[in-house]
């Protein structure tokens, strides 16, 4: 018995490890070529570079305008996520507080909208905040991200509010409350670890996003971390070696995010399994 149990740890460790290989080895791939020139990158991508230069790093750093498009990636990271979190979180209480026809309804509606590919919607979005010139704006694109973000948010904002007993706010206003208040003070700090897994969904997709952003910023001073990776591909030739590091320039910052948060992430999803 105890052999079987050492046995089967063995080939779970195995597994797990192969996993990690497989997770790691392009981030590895990426990290190496952006030390390398374009020949060493197009001729040999798996070898190791000849010298840890950064000189690479150098000419991303800018070529990417690095500085003007990390506070524009950041501009609208954070308003569209602490926007799609206040409002799905509200939303997501009304729905369960208010029992109604035209809640549920209106529910049923914002989930299957989920469903709806991006893809299919961008020419017309694209055609219609056009004409009202609403383009290369990125208020206009953080609006977005909140239509396009809120229905998952208050997906899930619904199943914990359903979990926060009512009393709790019945108690908040018989002590004088308002329903603003008794939210705000008694509901929003419950559902603190949803909001934190949100966020960090939501701060993932809107970083990372390339395809929105594309379409909605024109100019090259509003561009995004992303779109700024743009500047190496020429007419008929890439810069590989500065895109490469450019790539870690852009994902660097995310990633670091993520290592700190990921205990939430796993906190938000271990409640709702319980709940």
């Amino acid at each position: 018995m105890a052999g079987t149990k050492a046995y089967s740890g063995w080939v779970k460790t195995v597994v797990l490890s192969l996993l990690l290989v497989l997770f790691v080895f392009p981030f590895l791939l990426l990290l190496l070529n952006s030390f390398k020139e374009n020949t060493a990158i197009t001729s040999n991508p798996l070898g190791l570079p000849e010298s840890f230069d950064l000189a690479n790093y150098s000419k991303a750093f800018d070529y990417m305008n690095y500085f003007g498009s990390f506070f524009n990636s950041l501009i609208i990271t954070v308003c569209s996520v602490l926007i799609i979190s206040l409002f799905a979180a509200m939303t997501a209480h009304y729905f369960v507080r208010n029992n109604t026809k035209f809640s549920q309804y209106t529910f049923l509606m914002m989930v299957a909208s989920m469903i709806i590919p991006f893809q299919a919607i961008m020419i017309p979005l694209v055609k219609i905040y056009g004409s009202l010139n609403m383009l290369d704006n990125k208020w206009s694109l953080i609006y977005m991200y909140l239509g396009f973000g809120c229905s998952l948010a208050v997906f899930i904002y619904h199943g914990f509010v359903k979990g926060v007993p009512a009393e709790l706010e019945e108690a908040a206003q018989i002590d004088g409350c308002t329903r603003t208040q008794t939210f705000f003070r008694i509901v929003f700090p419950v559902l603190a670890p949803t909001t934190a897994t949100i966020s960090i969904l939501n701060v993932l997709w809107i970083w990372n996003d390339y395809l929105l952003p594309s379409l909605v910023l024109i100019s090259p001073g509003n561009r995004t971390l992303p779109l700024s990776t743009y500047s190496f591909y020429g007419t008929y030739s890439v810069d590989y070696g500065p895109l490469m590091a450019g790539l870690v320039l852009t994902i660097l910052p995310i990633m670091i995010v993520y290592l700190f948060a990921q205990k939430y992430i796993i906190q938000g999803v271990m409640q709702g399994s319980i709940k």
